[in-house]
């Protein structure tokens, strides 16, 4: 019953998460301009993240150690490709493009190449999941109260009554993050399905935005 759920909310958070790549592409597709991938390339990974969750929760066997990075690898940059947008949200220049390049360049290569890794040579995962998976879970809390700072700032400056829905949405993003970080640490039930709920309801706010 507690596995059908889950998979449920995985597969509802997945399609939320490409619903909102689709809408946040938009604006690459009619400029061409790279500024604007990090936003849909950061949901189109957490998407794909939630599909690796979902596959690895109701496909039997399918859940191991390898499974376990291949869902928290591309949740990791897709924050990290979120916070790295915002930080080159400013006016672009020339030499910011060339910058900004270079840095999602970089970011996409080391993703690829460590899942190809893990896949390739998985004796390089570490075996304890858990307790190595507190670092990156951690890495991404900070990613993820930089974004809201950042956002939160961006509606202080100009406030309209639609942009303060988007660091609430942020803020309820790092609360399920610590709550994942609290169930990593001491298997916390309670924490879990905290985390899936309000990562749930943090899509759906962006939707709505």
């Amino acid at each position: 019953m507690y596995e059908e759920i889950r998979v449920t909310m995985e597969i509802v958070a997945a399609i939320i998460a490409f619903i909102l790549l689709w809408f946040m592409a938009k604006p690459y597709n009619l400029t061409r301009e790279g500024r604007y991938l990090g936003l849909p390339l950061g949901f189109g990974f957490l998407g794909i993240s939630y599909v690796v969750s979902a596959a690895a929760i109701s496909i039997p066997g399918y859940f191991t150690s390898e499974s376990a990075w291949l869902q928290l690898l591309p949740r990791t940059f897709a924050f990290l490709f979120i916070a790295v947008t915002y930080y080159f949200s400013k006016k672009p220049s020339k030499n910011l493009r060339l910058i900004w390049d270079l840095t999602i360049s970089s970011l996409i290569l080391i993703l690829v190449t460590s899942i190809i890794a893990i896949i390739v040579i998985p004796q390089l995962v570490p075996a304890n999941y858990l307790s190595s998976s507190v670092y990156f879970r951690a890495f991404i809390l900070i990613c993820i109260f930089y974004i809201s700072i950042h956002t939160l700032s961006s509606h202080i400056k100009v406030p309209e009554p639609s942009t303060v829905m988007i660091p609430f949405g942020f803020i309820l993003f790092g609360i399920s993050q610590y709550s994942a970080l609290v169930w990593a640490v001491d298997r916390s039930d309670f924490a879990f399905w905290g985390a899936l709920v309000l990562r749930l309801a943090a899509l759906v706010i962006f939707l709505f935005v």
